[in-house]
């Protein structure tokens, strides 16, 4: 189970504290099904019903994936991806596709418009089999749509229309839109996107799953994990993480520190923090208000942002997210004559050292005037991502509610497209 270390941020708090009372009825009010957006709450229980429902058929399909393609084209944009590539490069690595693996290559394509970041992934695929699992609730979201076009007719062309068809999967809602109407007509494989579950809640359904499996992630340990992370953080108790979690960064909120920065200490955890950021602020930035979310990861950006954290203005809280174990073991090696001085670090292991340095960031910001929040997690794997991810989508449910937000609509996101339909010339 996740846990959460206050110590850092308790010098911070004001008489009252965090507002417990609030966050032990805005998990209430999320659990009974009586807030703002109470109809996209269908996350909660969705570990139970993929287990009981979808997850066979996610298997198979992967199975048949992996066993005709060297390489996988996801096509999605916001939670349509993010939660699939966090988990992609958390539990196997940033260089999945550089690793001599027996999985396919994985890429993440539709999330932008850029014109060389799309060629260069055709010409990486080059003449290699592959599959595509384009993953969208409507199928008119304008970046994978675009994107679709293009490996849809490359995949014909390799294939012809009935050798494509079986390499289409396509994840999307399960009776209507313009997606479900075409891979019924062409035959397509599917997937369901939950009507009760919104885009940057459905990492733990088939929109994550399907990509995870093909990269060889044990699904039934992430599912099965998340069951029970889900039940123990049902805890109606100050000692529920995600209580302390939520309460505590409402309250330093209203004081004034209105900016979170997310940090991390492996580059591994990039899109862990980009999901994250997708899920806090697209949830709770509306009405004016929400705390804005970024990241930093360590010790790297304390040679970039570090000065900023560190003497910039003070409206920045910092949550930290802390592994108890590295995967690896790394010793630092003795050099003859110690030209760098460094020979009294020489025997003791990277992780170590790291940690150590943790420490003295965390000291150094807490001095500076920054609070410091550490959600700990017991290692990085399968139960871990499991966890993180229950642990964030609870915590975010009930600190929008701490807020008076509806912590599952996302209106503000409307805006630009409407300009850009416009702009482009929709009729």
């Amino acid at each position: 189970m996740v846990k959460v270390d206050l110590s850092g941020a308790q010098d911070f708090f004001d008489q009252s504290g965090p507002d417990f009372a609030a966050a032990a009825s805005a998990h209430r009010t999320l659990c009974d099904g009586t807030g703002a957006g109470s109809e996209f709450t269908g996350w909660l229980e969705l570990p139970h019903r993929i287990k009981d429902g979808e997850l066979k058929s996610i298997l198979s399909a992967s199975e048949k994936i992996r066993n005709h393609s060297q390489a996988l084209v996801v096509i999605g944009i916001g939670g349509s991806y993010l939660g699939a590539r966090a988990a992609v490069e958390l539990l196997s690595s940033p260089n999945y596709n550089l690793k001599d693996k027996d999985t396919p290559d994985i890429f993440f394509v539709g999330n932008g418009l850029s014109p060389d970041a799309l060629a260069e992934t055709v010409r990486l695929i080059g003449d290699r089999d592959f599959s595509i699992n384009l993953i969208s609730k409507s199928g008119t979201t304008l970046e994978p749509a675009l994107a679709f076009r293009v490996f849809k007719e490359l995949i014909i062309k390799k294939y012809g229309v009935s050798g494509a068809r079986k390499r289409i999967f396509a994840t999307t809602d399960k009776s209507r839109g313009v997606l479900k109407k075409i891979a019924d007509a062409e035959g397509y494989e599917t997937f369901e996107i939950p009507d009760d579950v919104g885009g940057r809640y459905s990492v733990l359904s088939a929109v994550g799953l399907l990509p995870m499996a093909v990269a060889g992630i044990d699904i039934l340990k992430v599912v099965h994990s998340a069951i029970e992370e889900f039940h123990s953080l049902d805890l109606r108790s100050p000692e529920n993480p995600a209580w302390q979690y939520a309460a505590t960064r409402q309250h330093l909120y209203r004081q004034g520190k209105d900016i979170e920065i997310l940090t991390y200490y492996d580059p591994s955890f990039r899109f862990m923090a980009e999901w994250w950021k997708q899920l806090f602020g697209e949830s709770e930035g509306k009405n004016g208000i929400g705390i804005f979310p970024a990241s930093t990861e360590f010790t790297a950006d304390l040679h970039s942002m570090g000065q900023y954290i560190q003497d910039g203005p003070r409206r920045i809280m910092e949550t930290v997210v802390s592994f108890q174990e590295f995967n690896t073991q790394f010793k630092i090696p003795f050099e003859m004559g110690n030209a760098d001085g460094l020979n009294y670090l020489a025997g003791r292991d990277f992780g170590a050292v790291c940690r150590t340095v943790s420490q003295a960031v965390k000291a150094a910001h807490i001095a500076g005037g920054v609070p410091n929040i550490t959600v700990e997690v017991p290692s990085k794997n399968e139960e871990g991502f499991a966890a993180l991810v229950c642990f964030f989508e609870l915590a975010c449910a009930i600190s929008g509610y701490i807020s008076g937000v509806n912590p599952f609509d996302q209106p503000g996101v409307e805006a630009y497209k409407s300009n850009m339909f416009q702009l482009l010339g929709r009729p």
